[in-house]
Order: structure tokens, then sequence, then C-alpha cells
């Protein structure tokens, strides 16, 4: 499960690596941020034609993060859907037609996965966690698959600007060999060579994609500081100095 974020790099720098042409200007303004949580405003990149035209432009767009099926009575229910399992895209009726029309790309440096440790042998009962920031290994974005959705607000009049709420859930598969030992499951972090195809909104079936290998990842022990939506700024994602996890996980 992907349920902690960071996305810091400035948006400009993004739009170079991606070839986006166009770059929303809520997207352009949202800070920097280090912990970002579900329902919080993310950066995403979608290819889509303009209203009237048949050209596809690539640009860069926001989206609270936890998809609002459009049927949805109200956006609250997208708290629950910040992720969305490979395995069941093309069965679950949230995630069927976005897979199939609306793929994007959630734009972060890295994510944050807790590993859970043996019991302490003091007889405690509460599982300790040892959080891990994991991020590129080369420089460069960890381009997180993602599906995004339209939601209309039915108490919004035609002229509310924000009658249409966009939202976005990022794609999750069974870890990597070397991922297990953190966590069962891990976000799929596309490598730059298949970007294209998945943003591409001709290519209806993306099914040979989530087979792929994610773009090679880091791993770092961090501080319990990112457990908190309170706290933010770099020092989360430096390394812990006194990690409580006795084989820190390095890949």
């Amino acid at each position: 499960m992907c349920g902690r974020f960071a996305s810091f790099t400035q948006t400009q720098d993004l739009a170079d690596e991606l070839a986006i042409a166009e770059i929303a200007e809520d997207a352009r303004l949202l800070p920097p941020s280090w912990n970002v949580a579900p329902t919080d405003p993310v950066r995403i990149v979608v290819e889509r034609a303009a209203k009237g035209s048949t050209e596809v432009s690539r640009s860069m767009q926001l989206a609270r993060w936890g998809l609002v099926p459009s049927w949805s009575k109200d956006p609250s229910g997208g708290a629950r859907m910040i992720n969305a399992r490979s395995e069941s895209l093309v069965d679950k009726p949230a995630f069927a037609k976005p897979f199939k029309a609306r793929r994007c790309l959630v734009l972060a440096d890295g994510y944050y996965e807790w590993r859970k440790l043996s019991l302490p042998a003091t007889g405690s009962k509460k599982v300790p966690k040892q959080p891990y920031w994991i991020h590129p290994a080369e420089q460069g974005v960890a381009a997180l698959a993602g599906l995004y959705e339209f939601w209309r607000n039915p108490a919004a009049s035609e002229s509310d600007p924000d009658r249409w709420l966009v939202s976005t859930t990022v794609v999750t598969r069974p870890a990597s060999e070397s991922m297990a030992a953190i966590h069962d499951r891990m976000p799929l972090v596309l490598p730059p060579s298949a970007w294209n195809q998945w943003l591409d909104p001709s290519v209806s079936d993306a099914s040979e994609l989530l087979q792929i290998d994610n773009l090679p990842l880091a791993t770092l022990p961090v501080g319990d500081a990112v457990g908190s939506v309170q706290n933010d700024g770099p020092s989360l994602i430096e390394a812990d100095p006194d990690p409580r996890d006795p084989e820190p996980v390095r890949v």
C-alpha cells in the first residue's frame, strides 16, 4: 500500500523531464511537500485532447488524492480509494473505466512505507514499525502509475468553477523480491520507457504495462516524524541515526 509520499521537485524541472506542454496554474502554484497524505492535492500528468479538438497534448494538472467515482453521492469515500490494486483494475467498477481511458502519472520524488518488526521482549502487544523512504535509485522523478476521474457536485451551479472535482489513485502491485522485506505491496513506479504508452489515450488496454519491472528503487530508514501529517520538510527523508529496525533493508 502507498499511503504517504513526497513531491518536492520544482514544477518546471518536472515539465522538462516529462516533456509537458501545458501546466495548469493551480498545479504550478502547489507548494512542495515531503509528507503528502490522502485527500491532499497532488500533481498529475495526463494526455487529453482539448474540447472540440482531436489534437492530444500532455499537461500537468491538480487532482485530489483518493479516487471519487463519477456516480458517488459525495466525495467523502475517496479517502479510502488512494490505491488501486493492479490485479483487479478491470474488475472493479470504480477503476475499470479510468484504467481504459483515464490513466495518469502521479508525480512523486519517492514514497514511504512502514516495516513491521518483531514484538519487543517486554511483552508489549504493540507491533513496532520502522518507516522507510523509498525513492528512485538514480536521479529523476518517481512517476507513479495512476488513474483519474471526474466527479460533478450535484449541488453546484453551472457557473460554479468548483463544480467538478478531479481525483486520482495510485496503482499498486505485489512487492518485488527486494521490497517484500518491507511490505507485501508497492506502487507501480513506471520507468521512462513506459510513460508514453501508459498516458496514451488511444491505448485502451494497458494490461501489459502492469507486468513491467518497476523503476529501480533505493531504501532508507527514516525517523518517526513522517507518521504525523502535521510534520513536513526535508528532514523527513534524512536517515534515521538510530533505526529501531535491527536489520535495515538496503536496496
